[in-house]
């Protein structure tokens, strides 16, 4: 893997998909990695698609992740796997919704920080830059029920594999 790390974010509107790119962009910055991010809005008022791009390592030049070239694509809905798939590398790693038992998540609404949480297994940015920005994207009476579901989507990527 090259310096940089793609992350590619897709799913529908109101899903939090731009949430879990900012808390993800967070992290890296407070990990001291260089870090770009883009969005893609397509009429995400109405549970249209939206995706968006995080890229971080020591010298990051453009924000945009090339298609085929995501080292991570992280989906919020099933709808958007296939669609999507594409922008994912060879040796790329696909986190799918289903990944994580949404009726094991103490909010419904924290799917994509659970799926933050399995994509955390598989990066090199502690856990301390995580849980900070968590905290710093959400209000603090989310905190507690954020964190578990980081928790346990770091534990259902564990058992995945």
């Amino acid at each position: 893997m090259s310096d940089v790390v793609n992350v590619v974010f897709a799913g529908l509107g109101g899903q939090g998909v731009i949430k879990a790119s900012d808390i993800l962009a967070d992290a890296a910055f407070r990990a001291g990695r260089d870090v770009k991010k883009a969005e893609v809005h397509g009429m995400s008022q109405r549970g249209g698609s939206v995706t968006s791009d995080v890229r971080f390592g020591r010298e990051v030049l453009s924000p945009m992740v090339p298609r085929g070239e995501a080292h991570y694509l992280v989906v919020l809905s099933p709808s958007e796997v296939a669609v999507t798939r594409p922008l994912l590398g060879k040796a790329g790693v696909l986190i799918p919704p289903d990944l994580v038992d949404e009726a094991a998540l103490p909010n419904r609404k924290s799917l994509n920080v659970a799926l933050l949480g399995a994509l955390a297994r598989h990066l090199d940015l502690p856990d301390e830059h995580w849980l900070a920005a968590i905290r710093a994207a959400l209000p603090e009476r989310l905190h507690e029920v954020n964190e578990r579901a980081f928790r346990l989507g770091r534990e259902a990527a564990g058992r995945a594999g």
